[in-house]
């Protein structure tokens, strides 16, 4: 199955490619061709001066001009079209290389790491080789932020099930979904402050001074030159009427110039990048949606008209830009007052639209988030969407269920069963055997579980929990903490969260490891203690034998779970299977004499 999936990418690739190819053979025939209309313009001018014909200049020039404009049209098409299949090859090798070495072009969610989250830290959310970096296909930074939102907290039942459904009908899509990177892989290069900026300048008005009267006079303007013009033809003395309006529309351009200035520097650089949205709002409108979730977003923005409304946007910033080529802005400004013209239909866009516009971005990080989700879904079909379990106790039951984030090829499978129930489940091993990789295992699908996604399992069935783990506890050298006193801190919040969050599932990996051997049995045995008191339910994970006797004393809370150890000839030989009952080998003092210190020795 996975080779399929590998082939299916490399042929992706290679097609891409070769589109690439083409479109870059396209470009430079018609960047070619240009310069060879630039030579006939020269020609042109030969034969005129030659023939002393200046009709011969005027038509070769008007003919000249407009082939010209045809072919830099036409060759920008060819560069889009060049620079989409590029990205989309680069979204097709992404996947691939995914697959292979969970590596990723787009953000691995480093800027989310919080030590003193409930578990991202310790579950590897975010970070190098984390679950963000194996997920993430948002471009954006809105659809950064949503992904990492997801993934910070459960959702609500009814949520996570509308986008699981969003999840399988985009699994469907994949030539949709990968379309829709590639037409958004630009963004992986724009900061987040761009958008900032774009948004707090349609927020705040220009308050064009004279707005009023300057509307009305730039739709005049170009007929009473014309007419100037033509007059003097008739009546040269005509002559100086016509220059006075052209300084007189000069004069009312440079004397608006801050305003100009002021519109240009935030949304003069962004009207391709509004054209490039433009589209991908397009293709989120004209696909056709059976999910709800999916469907919903899509009609905020297609009952908008949000595409066309933005491709607008992009189209009146892109025409403010003519003025960066100061001959062509000139003849514009003197006959249309084009900088004025256009700053005015700008600030008429904003009022009409600036409310919408966020919110129509949102939709965009939605579907970010959810293409996210759904590549999990396309490239490992093994994994299952998981059952949202009712009841009134906890539920956490999976089959062959196994880290995501350790390779197909190493990872180890396993079964675990809490159904509807209050339990502690002290889990007891030697060093290595698999106990932490175990908890993690079991928290990271259940987050995974929780925002929506597929979970690395065959079959799954989870309560909407609140994890909250306690594994990597570290002393902090800039709050003067030590390990003890960072392992208090996460066992208040523990206990504070048990009592006071609704079901919080607790993942604890050698408690209160920070102190002596015999404080550190006692007080783990008074936090389980304290933890069945407040109905709390969770796995502990412990090198501590004597933890495992608390089943005799609350059979009906406590279960006793180990992973085993085999030695044959001095070789220690692990299955990283979970099985039930306690621990009864250990592997300590075999890897310290491996090291040259037998513990035996007197």
């Amino acid at each position: 199955m996975e080779q399929d999936i590998i082939n299916n990418y490399n042929s992706r690739v290679s097609n891409a490619g070769v589109q690439a190819d083409k479109y870059q053979k396209l470009a430079n025939t018609y960047s070619l061709l240009r310069l060879s209309v630039f030579g006939l313009l020269i020609l042109s001018v030969y034969f005129a001066i030659v023939f002393n014909n200046t009709v011969i200049l005027l038509l070769a020039f008007i003919v000249l001009a407009l082939g010209f404009a045809w072919l830099v049209s036409r060759q920008s098409r060819f560069d889009s079209l060049k620079k989409y299949f590029q990205d989309l090859k680069k979204v097709n090798e992404n996947e691939l290389e995914s697959i292979r070495s969970r590596s990723n072009i787009y953000d691995n969610g480093s800027g989310f790491i919080d030590e003193k989250h409930f578990y991202t830290a310790d579950l590897d959310i975010f970070g190098n080789a984390s679950l963000f970096q194996l997920l993430n296909r948002a471009a954006t930074t809105p659809g950064i932020i949503r992904i990492a939102e997801w993934l910070q907290g459960p959702s609500k039942k009814e949520v996570i099930l509308s986008r699981q459904q969003a999840v399988q009908e985009l699994a469907e899509k994949n030539d949709w979904k990968l379309d829709m990177q590639a037409r958004l892989l630009f963004s992986i290069k724009q900061t987040s402050d761009q958008f900032r900026q774009l948004f707090a300048y349609l927020r705040t008005p220009l308050n064009l001074s004279g707005e009023t009267w300057l509307n009305k006079y730039v739709k005049v303007a170009p007929y009473l030159l014309l007419a100037a013009i033509v007059l003097t033809y008739f009546y040269p003395l005509a002559r100086p009427v016509a220059v006075l309006i052209g300084l007189i529309n000069i004069g009312i351009v440079f004397s608006k110039a801050m305003y100009i200035k002021k519109a240009d520097l935030i949304a003069g650089k962004i009207g391709d990048i509004l054209g490039r949205y433009a589209s991908v709002f397009e293709k989120i409108e004209n696909e056709s949606w059976r999910s709800g979730y999916a469907n919903a977003l899509a009609l905020s923005i297609k009952n908008g008209h949000t595409s066309a409304r933005i491709k607008e946007l992009s189209e009146l910033i892109n025409k403010l830009n003519y003025h960066l080529n100061m001959l062509v802005g000139f003849f514009l400004n003197l006959f249309l007052l084009w900088d004025i013209r256009q700053i005015i239909a700008i600030e008429n866009w904003k009022r009409a639209n600036q409310e919408s516009l966020e919110a129509a971005f949102d939709v965009i990080a939605e579907y970010e988030a959810l293409i996210s989700l759904a590549s999990l879904r396309i490239n490992y079909p093994g994994w299952c969407l998981p059952v949202i379990a009712d009841g009134t106790g906890y539920t956490v039951t999976a089959a062959r269920l196994a880290h995501p984030l350790i390779n197909e090829d190493n990872r180890v499978d396993n079964d675990y069963e809490l159904d509807d129930a209050y339990r502690i489940d002290i889990i007891t091993g030697s060093n290595m055997a698999g106990k932490s990789t175990f908890l993690r295992t079991i928290g990271i699908n259940t987050v995974l579980a929780l925002c929506g996604a597929p979970v690395c399992a065959g079959s799954m069935q989870v309560s909407v929990v609140t994890i909250l783990s306690y594994m990597r506890i570290k002393d902090s050298l800039n709050e003067s903490t030590s390990t003890f006193k960072a392992e208090l801190d996460r066992l208040q919040m523990l206990l504070t969260a048990v009592e006071s969050d609704t079901k919080v599932f607790f993942l604890i990996d050698e408690m209160l490891r920070g102190t002596n051997s015999v404080d550190k049995y006692l007080g783990s045995k008074a936090v389980i203690k304290q933890l069945i008191r407040k109905k709390g339910v969770g796995l502990v994970a412990t090198h501590d034998l004597q933890i495992a006797e608390l089943e005799k004393e609350y059979p009906d809370y406590i279960r006793n779970f180990y992973f085993d150890i085999q030695v044959k000839e001095g070789e220690m030989l692990f299955d990283y299977k979970i099985k039930h009952g306690e621990c009864k080998t250990f592997n300590a003092s075999l890897l310290l004499k491996q090291i040259g210190i037998d513990v035996n020795a007197e």
